[in-house]
């Protein structure tokens, strides 16, 4: 296969370390057997254990996070002087060993799933705590004892840490263009925290994509993502309103996309994905910006997408 024949190209990729908090652009990114590399590795929780996300706090989309630039090669392993740096307004800056902490914490939920976790300390509590106005811990995903299902429902077989649901969120610029073009007020692309942003195919064509080749991996679309709150709310100032769900509904709902489905007042916008190369033990899994896209296999409509 040439370049010719690829139906669009990687323009960004985006890494959120901490969940909920601002992702990190890059342009290369290793794959990893559950998602890009740092993905939702971390996660602020409350005093009774559960996961704090912008939708109750919105203030964490202000949270800056920074990793060391050779943290995004390929079998990089952090020593005793690799910090994942945090920032935040009116906050010092928090530095963070990216050696793994010892101390190990029960009863950490995130939605569906409960288990034990790496926490990061007294220093990352209080940091967080003072940020929030509310008793906070930082806590780091436990490879070691846990293991995070994607619904089998979807994609049998596949892992995650703290990601919503799905190791990879696929969304193409001629979508966030398309919604732009009737949004009163256009919106950046961090309100939607995709992983792999596209270009060069048409509007939405992501939706129908069901097997797709980046680079020379293999990556299923699993699921139309249903969007919750989190895209109401202004990466740069953290405050929420009506848009861009308001417009969605109007054309990106269940009702007008799948209309002899079952209803259940959703919006779509963007493609959940599984990356099948990302369960082999092959050397050397990278992407990068500019690597083509090529759709292998695509559906006829929303109709016959998973939702």
């Amino acid at each position: 296969m040439d370049a010719a024949e690829a139906t669009a190209v990687v323009t960004s990729i985006f890494i959120y370390p901490i969940k909920s908090c601002r992702g990190i652009s890059v342009s290369v990114a290793p794959l990893s057997s559950t998602g890009f590399r740092w993905d939702r590795e971390w996660l602020v929780v409350n005093s009774k254990g559960r996961a704090y996300t912008q939708r109750v706090e919105p203030k964490l989309a202000l949270v800056e996070v920074e990793l060391p630039i050779q943290a995004f090669a390929e079998g990089w392993e952090p020593t005793k002087t690799s910090y994942l740096v945090i920032r935040a307004p009116g906050m010092d800056v928090l530095k963070v060993s990216l050696s793994k902490p010892c101390e190990v914490t029960d009863g950490v939920s995130v939605w569906e799933w409960t288990g034990s976790v790496l926490d990061e300390g007294d220093e990352a509590s209080k940091w967080f705590s003072n940020y929030l106005g509310k008793p906070s811990r930082l806590v780091r995903f436990n490879e070691v004892s846990e293991t995070r299902a994607v619904d089998p429902n979807y994609a049998c077989g596949y892992k995650i840490m703290f990601s919503d649901q799905y190791p990879f969120l696929l969304l193409s610029q001629g979508s966030l263009d398309a919604l732009n073009k009737i949004l009163k007020e256009p919106i950046s692309v961090n309100r939607f925290r995709p992983n792999i942003l596209v270009d060069g195919c048409e509007p939405f064509s992501e939706d129908l994509w069901k097997e797709i080749k980046i680079n020379k991996f293999t990556f299923h679309g699993v699921k139309l993502c249903s969007r919750c709150k989190v895209p109401t709310i202004n990466q740069e100032n953290a405050v929420a309103g009506s848009e861009p769900t308001e417009t969605l509904m109007k054309f990106r709902s269940d009702k007008v996309l799948r209309p002899t489905k079952k209803q259940q007042g959703k919006v779509y916008f963007g493609q959940n994905l599984v990356c099948k190369d990302s369960l082999t033990e092959e050397k050397r899994k990278i992407i990068e910006v500019g690597d083509p896209v090529y759709v292998l296999h695509e559906i006829s409509s929303c109709v016959d997408a998973a939702a």
